[in-house]
């Protein structure tokens, strides 16, 4: 099961009402909100999503394979009873790469190092990199009745599950795992929501920085 699988199922069926249009996205669409970067669906799970920096392993030394070993194994000790490690693949983005290139060439004196910047460029341009992919990985983990979160209301499952998300970090930390803590999460689950939606359409369509806040206030749920 991946991720879309995760949010989005195979039984949740499109729920009518909560301000949502006829045919919309809206209404077919199983999350109910965005929380404090925990995704809230329409059949009441409250799933949190955290993106994972890879560490190549084969590059340390035995001792500290060891020691990342042992300190994950740690983790999965006291980690959520069902959780996933997920992967996405992705071709490589080249343009903020090439645009960074003509920066630089632009601001080159020495007029050897312009030229090969401008060949890096030109071969870029052609397509060499075109097969190049990226890969994304998160952990994922869902709130469970053994979280046991004060109160059981929606406030203290979210807070609940960040301080699983904390402990994941302290965790992954010794590792040499980083987690990455987004200024804005909820930011962050709307923009990875809607790559995973329109995979070829969000290549080339960026969404805006603070249209979390511009969704919210049109289509989302305060309350």
């Amino acid at each position: 099961m991946n991720i879309k699988e995760l949010i989005f199922g195979g039984s949740v069926k499109a729920a009518g009402g909560g301000g949502a249009y006829r045919d919309s996205i809206q209404a077919w669409l199983p999350i109910k909100n965005i929380i404090g970067g925990v995704a809230v669906t329409r059949d009441n799970r409250f799933i949190k999503i955290l993106e994972v920096l890879p560490v190549n392993i084969y590059l340390k030394s035995p001792s500290d394979r060891q020691n990342i070993i042992s300190s994950f194994a740690a983790y999965l000790k006291i980690a959520p009873d069902s959780f996933q490690l997920q992967a996405r693949t992705l071709p490589a983005d080249t343009g903020e790469y090439v645009e960074r290139m003509k920066q630089y060439a632009g601001e080159e004196e020495n007029e050897s190092c312009r030229e090969m910047i401008e060949d890096n460029i030109r071969e870029i341009g052609q397509g060499v990199a075109s097969d190049a992919i990226r890969h994304r990985f998160f952990l994922i983990f869902q709130y469970e009745a053994g979280m046991k979160a004060a109160g059981y209301t929606a406030a203290a499952i979210i807070q609940r599950l960040n301080e699983e998300a904390d402990t994941a970090r302290r965790y992954l930390d010794v590792c040499e795992l980083e987690v990455l803590d987004p200024q804005y999460s909820d930011d962050f689950i709307l923009k990875l929501l809607y790559e995973i939606i329109n995979k070829r359409t969000s290549l080339r369509v960026k969404l805006p920085e603070g249209v979390f806040d511009m969704t919210t206030a049109v289509h989302g749920i305060f309350e």
